[in-house]
């Protein structure tokens, strides 16, 4: 008979998770391959074949995962992820549907929960996303309040840039990216020596101190992380070493019962 804990142990084993892997890495690979039109026209039944066959083994995943799991399945957020990337590959691509053939590449994005490291990374940033939210809005209000001040001084030097607020809001955002502003600079300063100021201002505030920001935020949430699965560990660590000594110390009493010699066990309670 097929028991839980049978079918839960070969889903954890080491060589399944390395095939899935696998899986996972060879299908985003034949995917990328079907955007050939010369490798389409010779190869497209076997791809399509290939690509078939993956669907319905991480079909059968998901299945014994959700047998051996049980409620604790439904209560993983990252199998939830899993089932959605799957189902997309289900629902028929065609009609109102067309738009999910590109995304059947989004299977690549499985590795994110199969791989305990990318799994890390990405809850450290669903950690951040409140103060990157914060940072966020911060760089919006600097955005907007920099555009309404670009807007009224220069809309008359440079009125295809700075026209209107959104030119200016267009080309601030691509100023803060560090596309083409010395470009946008010169052509202001022209006739406005003093925007120079401006420019530096703007620079020095959006993307060597707001953008940074972000980088802050996510580093220190992977810190947060890390430190938080370290303490979990030494707990479980501390447990087990608690585990062995409660053992050993009913073994020295079982020994003492039967009035052999008493093994030395030192008491670090």
């Amino acid at each position: 008979m097929i028991t839980r804990e049978r079918v839960g142990a070969a889903v954890d084993s080491p060589r399944f998770h390395h095939a899935i892997i696998g899986l996972i890495v060879l299908n985003a690979l034949t995917l990328g391959l079907e955007t050939s039109q010369r490798l389409l026209e010779g190869y497209g039944p076997l791809l399509r074949g290939f690509d078939r066959l993956v669907v319905a083994i991480f079909v059968v995943e998901l299945l014994a995962r959700c047998y051996a799991q049980g409620r604790a399945f439904v209560r993983d957020p990252w199998n939830w992820f899993d089932v959605v990337v799957v189902s997309i590959a289900i629902v028929p691509a065609t009609g109102a549907f067309s738009v999910l053939r590109a995304l059947r590449v989004l299977r690549a994005l499985r590795l994110i929960s199969i791989v305990p490291s990318m799994r890390r990374v990405v809850s450290a940033l669903l950690a951040a996303v409140p103060g990157m939210l914060s940072i966020g809005a911060l760089l919006v209000l600097v955005l907007y309040v920099s555009a309404v001040m670009a807007t009224k001084l220069f809309s008359t030097t440079a009125p295809e840039r700075f026209g209107d607020l959104s030119d200016s809001l267009l080309t601030l955002f691509k100023i803060m990216s560090g596309e083409g502003w010395s470009d946008v600079s010169d052509e202001v300063m022209r006739t406005q020596p003093f925007a120079l100021v401006f420019f530096v201002v703007y620079i020095v505030i959006t993307a060597f101190t707001v953008l940074n920001l972000f980088i802050a935020v996510a580093v220190s949430a992977m810190e947060s992380q890390v430190s938080e699965e370290r303490r979990e560990q030494n707990s479980e660590d501390a447990a087990v070493a608690l585990t062995i000594l409660d053992e050993l110390r009913a073994l020295r009493a079982e020994v003492d019962a039967l009035g052999g010699e008493r093994p030395a066990v030192p008491d670090q309670r």
